[in-house]
């Protein structure tokens, strides 16, 4: 026969295994809030690094068009200073820095072509890019909405857990309950069966003394090995 708290007691486990599963995802909701947020920084870096990128190539392609304006009009110059020499080596000297100063403008525009198309490619990607990371982000939010309500709902479950933990505490005799709360101590599960002369939580075999108390329910038996409350299944 079984020991007379001993219903009771799986009761009371019942209830304690639904408390402590609140309480572990009531810990880890903090942290899978912060996973997510983490997921929403790293999208909105993607994206300011994306921006970067663009800004970047368009303050080369300005000083590229710094530099041809300058040159321009350094070749204006030369180009009106030769008109007014009269000796050949001064007109000749100013003519090697007219060509001198075309083939750097033409190469000057060579580059700035270059970072236009650069601009262009970039700007392109960053508007594909951004709207899968914004969407994204969206999905994150949602998820942070859900987490935040459950955190909430998880709050209110564990709250009625406490108190289904009270009320099954409560019918159990003393000596029984600080059978129990020393057990638990171990973890869950705190009460398990002895099956064909074997422990069910350690999976070892008990004593025949232990199997034996288990069998009469005289007291609350505990396993040999693992120290758990066992009682006799068959």
């Amino acid at each position: 026969m079984r020991h007379p708290a001993l219903d009771k007691i799986l009761i009371l486990q019942d209830r304690d295994g639904k408390r402590l599963n609140l309480e572990a995802q009531l810990k880890a909701a903090p942290r899978d809030l912060l996973a997510v947020e983490q997921k929403i920084a790293a999208e909105k870096a993607a994206i300011e690094t994306a921006k970067a990128e663009v800004k970047g190539l368009e303050v080369q392609k300005k000083s590229f068009e710094t530099e041809i304006g300058t040159a321009q009009d350094k070749l204006g110059k030369y180009k009106t200073h030769q008109v007014a020499v009269r000796k050949n080596d001064e007109y000749q000297a100013l003519g090697h820095e007219i060509e001198t100063t075309e083939t750097a403008i033409g190469a000057l525009e060579e580059k700035e072509l270059g970072v236009m198309y650069s601009i262009d490619e970039a700007k392109k990607k960053f508007t594909e890019a951004e709207g899968v990371l914004k969407k994204n982000i969206t999905g994150h939010e949602a998820r942070i909405r859900d987490l935040k309500a459950r955190e909430i709902s998880l709050a209110e479950e564990l709250k009625q857990a406490l108190a289904d933990v009270a009320a099954a505490r409560a019918p159990i005799d003393a000596p029984s309950l600080r059978v129990y709360d020393r057990v638990s101590l171990r973890g869950q599960p705190v009460c398990v069966a002895i099956h064909n002369g074997k422990c069910r939580g350690c999976h070892l075999k008990v004593s025949s003394e232990i199997e034996s108390d288990s069998r009469k329910g005289e007291k609350l038996a505990t396993c040999d090995q693992c120290g758990r409350i066992v009682y006799f299944e068959g």
